[in-house]
């Protein structure tokens, strides 16, 4: 049974929506599209996240656009939110922390990921080309490491100028790389988000370093797709994605198009199909109510797989 039909019975206007367009190639024309479009805007739960965004501090602004924006939300709330995010921005290009409805503060300022995460907000939003996002991506690219790895923090943070590079800490340092498979992660969803960079060399360099972790952890399939819903908090500094998730993975790749002969993709794709379940989906191994998000997640991704034409370098 094809994926799509299963997922137009869901009860998540958003589910539906998305499921239409992206596995069934409706357009908004469409008359279901167009009475479900209109359906989440005027959801409870879209209701209940524009209310948080608006109070919202940088790092918490920056995800709640990701998951708004993952449901399917079009509302003028996105852009205001953003020109906020822009408001608090550094000279350079990065963000800093500051607390709801305050400008930049001093202090710390050696976490990659207090730019990551407001930089992936807005590109979901939909400003990826936006001068100022432009410049907070040509921030990501200077902080990179020498092998297009990412460190937990700009590299001027690990030391002595000229000096021996820290190594990161254990539990989230890359499988074959200098850095932090954390910061990695997220700089790659802030890239596959750009119409262009999505496919640049740093986005399939970063791509490269996650894909070398051959682990096989099933506990954790999904849940990226589970924060994104709300159904667990998003939440952490340097930590926020340590979290191994092969669907994250896949869709990451897929978008910054690694191709299928990749050996690793494929290897991958062969493991995540022996999960798929007798009607196509995929299960959520912590939350059931998640199947057809994940299965949305999983068959986008492997029909995207299907324009790449990519082989990473790490094999």
């Amino acid at each position: 049974m094809n994926i799509g039909t299963l997922l137009l019975g869901d009860p998540s206007p958003s589910l539906r929506w998305r499921a239409a367009r992206e596995l069934d190639g409706a357009d908004d024309q469409d008359a279901e599209v167009t009475a479900w479009r209109a359906e989440i805007d005027r959801s409870p739960e879209i209701d209940v996240l524009v209310a948080q965004l608006a109070a919202a501090e940088t790092q918490s602004m920056g995800y709640l656009l990701c998951r708004l924006a993952y449901l399917g939300y079009r509302g003028p709330a996105m852009g205001a939110a953003v020109e906020s995010l822009f408001g608090l921005q550094q000279p350079d290009g990065s963000w800093s922390p500051s607390p709801a409805g305050k400008g930049p503060i001093e202090g710390p300022r050696f976490v990659t990921m207090q730019t990551v995460v407001p930089l992936r907000g807005i590109a979901a939003a939909g400003f990826a080309t936006d001068p100022r996002a432009e410049r907070a991506y040509e921030w990501l690219l200077g902080v990179r490491l020498e092998d297009g790895s990412w460190p937990a923090g700009p590299k001027a943070d690990l030391g002595q100028a000229g000096g021996p590079i820290p190594p990161e800490k254990e539990y989230r340092r890359l499988t074959r790389g200098l850095g932090c498979r954390s910061a990695t992660t997220g700089a790659v969803a802030c890239l596959a988000l750009h119409p262009e960079r999505r496919r640049s060399d740093a986005a399939r360099t970063g791509v490269d370093h996650l894909l070398y972790r051959e682990s096989r952890d099933a506990s954790t399939l999904g849940w990226e797709v589970s924060r994104l819903v709300g159904l667990e908090r998003a939440m952490g500094q340097i930590t926020f994605y340590v979290t191994h998730d092969l669907a994250f993975l896949l869709d990451l790749a897929s978008r910054c198009g690694v191709a299928p002969q990749d050996r690793r993709v494929h290897d991958l794709v062969d493991y995540l199909e022996t999960l798929r379940g007798p009607y196509g989906l995929w299960q959520h191994p912590t939350h059931p109510q998640l199947a057809g998000w994940l299965s949305l997640d999983l068959e986008t991704s492997l029909r995207r797989l299907e324009t790449g034409d990519w082989i990473g370098n790490l094999q």
